[in-house]
């Protein structure tokens, strides 16, 4: 039984997924983000262009 658990405290395999797991997480927050602040970005030019074609 103590064999097993100084295996399990020297294995890093559960550790590198979990690494992986977080940069993706963390990725996917980046673009979410990005996203949002393009897409409020894009909402204004079009009201804006919207605007000048109304009072033209």
């Amino acid at each position: 039984m103590l064999k097993m658990l100084q295996q399990f405290i020297v294995d890093e395999d559960g550790v590198t997924a979990i690494e992986y797991g977080l940069i993706a997480s963390l990725v996917a927050l980046a673009i979410i983000v990005g996203a949002g602040a393009l897409g409020t970005k894009l909402n204004d030019v079009f009201n804006f262009i919207a605007g000048k074609l109304v009072a033209a």
